[in-house]
C-alpha cells in the first residue's frame, strides 16, 4: 500500500523558487498541488467589478488583493478577492496570513461545491474572520462568520438588499454590486 506525500509551504515555494511550477496554474491546497480551473469570462466581470467597488468603498482602510496567493499553515489558495490589513508594505517579503485578512470572497462559477466545502473547511481551520462565495449564477451571496475547527458557526444566504462586512460594519454594499450588475 502506499500513501501519497503531502507539500509543506516551503516545499511549495522551493518548487516556484526553481521554476518547476512556472508553466502552471496551481495553488497548495491542504498540502496537495491542485490546478486551478480556468476563468471564464463572467466570473472575471463579478471579480473586478466587485474589486474596483471594494476600492472605491475602503479607500485607505485596507488592501483589495484579486486572485493572488495567501499564506496559510498547509495552503496557498489564491482567492478572487481579499481585503488585508494596511499597510502595504507588510507583504513585501510575504504573502498576507489568516491574521491579516479581513474578508476573504471566492467568486464561484464552476467552482461552488469546491468552494463550499475544500475551501471553506481550510478558511475556517485558518479563523479566516469572514468568507463571502458569490455563486453567480445563483446569484446569491454565501455569508460564513464565526469559524470554530473546520467549519463556520454562522452561515446565511444573501440575494437583495445591503451588507456590511464584520469588519468594516459602517460600510454598506449592495447587491446589485456583488453580483457585477
Amino acid at each position: 500500500m502506499s500513501t501519497l506525500a503531502k507539500w509543506t509551504i516551503n516545499n511549495y515555494h522551493q518548487m516556484i523558487d526553481a521554476g518547476i511550477l512556472a508553466q502552471r496554474k496551481v495553488e497548495l491546497i491542504a498540502g496537495d498541488i491542485v490546478e486551478m480551473t480556468p476563468e471564464k469570462p463572467l466570473h472575471r466581470r463579478v471579480t473586478v467589478k466587485l474589486a474596483d467597488y471594494f476600492r472605491d468603498k475602503l479607500r485607505g482602510r485596507g488592501i483589495i488583493f484579486e486572485a493572488h496567493p495567501i499564506t496559510l499553515f498547509d495552503s496557498e489558495p489564491e482567492p478572487d478577492i481579499i481585503i488585508a490589513q494596511l499597510p502595504l508594505e507588510r507583504y513585501d517579503h510575504r504573502h498576507p496570513y489568516a491574521e491579516d485578512i479581513e474578508l476573504l470572497i471566492e467568486v464561484s462559477d464552476t467552482t461552488l461545491k469546491y468552494d463550499l466545502d475544500t475551501k471553506q473547511k481550510i478558511y475556517a481551520l485558518a479563523k479566516i474572520k469572514e468568507y463571502w462565495i458569490i455563486d453567480i449564477h445563483g446569484p446569491q451571496l454565501k455569508i460564513f462568520q464565526q469559524p470554530e475547527s473546520n467549519r463556520y458557526l454562522t452561515q446565511f444566504n444573501f440575494t437583495q438588499g445591503m451588507i456590511s462586512p464584520i469588519a468594516f460594519p459602517d460600510i454598506e454594499i449592495e447587491s446589485n454590486k456583488i453580483f457585477g450588475l
